[in-house]
């Protein structure tokens, strides 16, 4: 992509990335290659940074920001403000002077940002912060119209639109405004007409046909004892007739006596539920209904009930109905059934039967529509309130973000920490800042390993507040000595809170060319205490069998035939003594060709034994450095983030200089002062040094006698003569292979 814009670039993870410092350098963004940039894509969660803005910067709000819609929120923000540069240096608060009031749109920002002041009660400040808009509803609490569409009972000017704002409410429910209150917008009301309509048509049903309240106003009370009861006197009569057909049928209809037994050796009371399951009376053919003797006491108050407010309106004062007087109140109240099944707009039936005519008959509904018109005639207004909030929101955070998205300087350069490190992890004296939260460790593990780093995964928690989470930790410095699952540490996130830190799962990798130095020897060390530890263990063994035979042979040796006396054991095996004498002539032999090597060294000088020591070393040390050289190199951020679904774009190398500055190791502070008695130290022995100085020497007589020098010293009272002189390095060093050579096969020798 071709542009006139003349950037600067810096060097930093093994790549260059391009330097923001100005206004113009972020409006020109958009002619930069994007393959320049170090990322394309960063989710909304797992930042440490201002979540809203990341909302309002998320256009499409599929919790993903992406490099246009980064490239969207610069560019308008630039043109909102007189001097870009305000981005740059990320001004905040935003004075009211740097908006762009060349444009109408900007002008009417200036507008709002002026309402917002004087909303708060500061109409004489002349800058808004972040904090001045964080709270909507605050500043909107003043207005009555938003916006929004809905308005609340305050939007009402007279107490007659106020009632019937609440009444609505009350029936149908409320929507929040955008000032907190609860309010009703258009679709509110139209439904609540429409159920007051269907309230009243119903009403007016009952009231045009007379069949429908055959009691008038006490039909409402009858039909509810008369609907409780019907199935129940229905039953009565059924069985009636049954008993009618055949009179066998009597005991069983009135229920058998091993099911009063049941009941009565239970507690009773008159509606138990074993009770109101037997008939309403005694069952005999075509027998009337009782309505005030021998009833089932379950049901002897509804009947009551059911004679005062249905039979006796309808029948006159009865002792009894029969099964057709029951059919003709049933059929009285048809009608009524029918028209109570088909009941409409039952929500407002609270209000009352003459509020809710009042309201269709008054101008409510048109004055409410006027209303919730006057409060959307407003949205522009308001939305440039929340404009408001996004200039200054992104005044303050585009740079940051930039500085962690396009370019990555706030990971470099090692002051504030870049938004995605999660804060620091204290574990085995070290302190790890390049930390990241992960949700599914053995996934992000997956991807992460790639990046060749030595990866920690830790799960962390709150005890006090029964906070959980998980973080993935990057060790870059020191060694994995003391690095295992289960280890505990303390984390302190971003917002300084500490967590317990447990160790879950690790992903090794080489930690340092340190580490890699002294690998060989520890793994040297370590097998040696492996086959010391597991000889004593074969050897507490092996004495343990002893003894456990010795003790059986005790505990049996009157129940036996005493055994031949066994041959005396030879003091002495000579085998073994020849064997030990080979191994230690093929060691001295071995050892004398060292020390004869080192001297024929020796006379080229002392740095030929210095690089003698040196390529030992380096023999030693040299492959697994190489190694972990050619993994360090390669550590890199990318795959680490990518796990955390960035679109990384770059190699972001760690090398070993900046992986160092990422994992810091406990160092005594300056100035400080160390006292080195240990009152617990173990005691020290001469004996060790006296007796390792005497070997030395002794060798180092061997070796020198060996090679005529002693003989040659002394000018021959001491010491045997050279067989043959070596005065070069290539003879010396075939002298020192040769031994070894000699003394390998001895030792396989004296081992057969």
């Amino acid at each position: 992509m071709s542009t006139s814009h003349a950037w600067k670039f810096f060097r930093a993870g093994g790549f260059d990335q391009v330097s923001l410092e100005t206004g113009a350098d972020m409006m020109a963004l958009d002619q930069l290659d994007k393959k320049l940039w170090v990322a394309l894509a960063c989710p909304t969660t797992g930042l440490h940074f201002d979540k809203r803005t990341l909302s309002l910067i998320d256009t499409d709000n599929d919790g993903r920001i992406r490099a246009d819609e980064l490239l969207a929120a610069i560019k308008w923000t630039g043109g909102m403000l007189k001097n870009a540069d305000d981005m740059a240096k990320r001004v905040s608060p935003l004075p009211l002077s740097s908006f762009n009031d060349a444009t109408p749109q900007g002008k009417q920002l200036l507008a709002s940002a002026k309402q917002i002041l004087v909303n708060l009660g500061k109409k004489d400040a002349q800058a808004l912060s972040v904090e001045d808009t964080v709270d909507t509803t605050k500043i909107l609490a003043q207005t009555a119209f938003n916006g929004d569409g809905v308005i609340v009972e305050e939007s009402a000017a007279d107490e007659a639109t106020k009632a019937l704002v609440r009444d609505i409410i009350a029936c149908v429910g409320s929507e929040a405004d955008r000032s907190g209150k609860p309010g009703i917008s258009q679709a509110k009301v139209d439904q609540f007409y429409a159920e007051a309509k269907a309230y009243a048509d119903w009403q007016g049903k009952a009231e045009a046909d007379p069949a429908i309240r055959p009691l008038n106003e006490g039909t409402d009370a009858a039909a509810a004892i008369f609907g409780a009861l019907k199935g129940k006197i229905d039953d009565y009569f059924a069985r009636c007739r049954l008993a009618a057909f055949d009179a066998r049928a009597v005991g069983a209809l009135n229920r058998e006596e091993k099911e009063y037994l049941a009941v009565a050796a239970k507690d009773l009371t008159i509606t138990a539920a074993e009770v109101a399951g037997f008939p309403l009376a005694q069952i005999a053919s075509n027998k009337p209904l009782p309505l005030n003797e021998g009833l089932n006491p379950a049901w002897s108050g509804q009947i009551s009930q059911f004679a005062a407010q249905v039979v006796k309106p309808l029948l006159g004062a009865k002792t009894a109905i029969t099964e057709q007087e029951w059919q003709g109140i049933k059929d009285k109240f048809a009608p009524y059934e029918g028209w109570n099944g088909a009941k409409a707009g039952g929500i407002v039936e609270k209000l009352g039967l003459k509020r809710v005519r009042e309201i269709l008959a008054g101008k409510g509904k048109e004055t409410l529509a006027g209303l919730i018109a006057k409060d959307k005639a407003e949205e522009s207004n308001v939305a440039s309130i929340i404009a408001v909030e996004r200039l200054v929101r992104f005044t303050r955070d585009l740079r940051l973000l930039c500085n962690n998205f396009v370019n990555f300087k706030d990971f470099y350069d090692r002051g504030e920490p870049a938004i995605f490190q999660a804060g620091t992890l204290y574990l085995d004296q070290r302190s790890c800042e390049l930390t990241l939260p992960v949700e599914d460790a053995g996934k992000h593990a997956t991807m992460a390993g790639l990046a060749g780093a030595y990866l920690a995964y830790c799960d962390l928690v709150r005890k006090g507040t029964g906070e959980k989470g998980s973080i993935v930790a990057a060790f870059s410095q020191g060694d994995d000595d003391n690095l295992m699952v289960g280890r505990n540490g303390v984390f302190y996130d971003r917002n300084g809170k500490d967590w317990d830190a447990t160790i879950t799962k690790i992903v090794s990798n080489p930690i340092s060319l340190r580490q890699a130095f002294w690998m060989p020897y520890k793994k040297l060390v370590r097998m040696i205490e492996e086959r010391v530890a597991k000889r004593a263990s074969d050897a507490d063994a092996a004495s343990t069998a002893k003894l456990q035979a010795a003790a059986d042979a005790t505990a049996t040796a009157d129940k036996k035939v005493p055994a031949a006396a066994a041959a005396p054991a030879k003091k002495i095996d000579v085998g073994t003594v020849a064997a030990l004498g080979v191994a230690f002539g093929a060691i001295g032999t071995f050892l004398t060709a060292v020390a004869a090597g080192f001297v024929n060294i020796s006379k080229f000088g002392p740095l030929a034994l210095v690089a003698l020591i040196i390529g030992i070393i380096l023999v030693i040390s040299g492959p697994s450095m190489i190694l972990a050289y050619l993994k360090l190199r390669k550590r890199n951020l990318g795959p680490i983030m990518d796990a955390n679904g960035w679109a990384v774009n770059a190699r972001a190398k760690i090398n070993v200089p900046f992986g160092t500055a990422l994992t810091g190791i406990a160092k005594l502070p300056p100035g400080s002062k160390r006292d080195l008695t240990d009152p617990f130290a173990e005691k020290k022995s001469p004996w060790p040094w006296v007796i390792g100085i005497l070997i030395v020497l002794a060798l180092a007589y061997w070796g020198l006698n060996k090679q005529g020098l002693i003989h040659k010293w002394t000018s021959g009272r001491m010491g045997h003569k050279a067989a043959t002189e070596q005065t070069t390095g290539t003879n010396a060093v075939k002298t020192v292979d040769a031994a070894v050579d000699a003394a390998a096969t001895t030792a396989n020798e004296a081992t057969k």
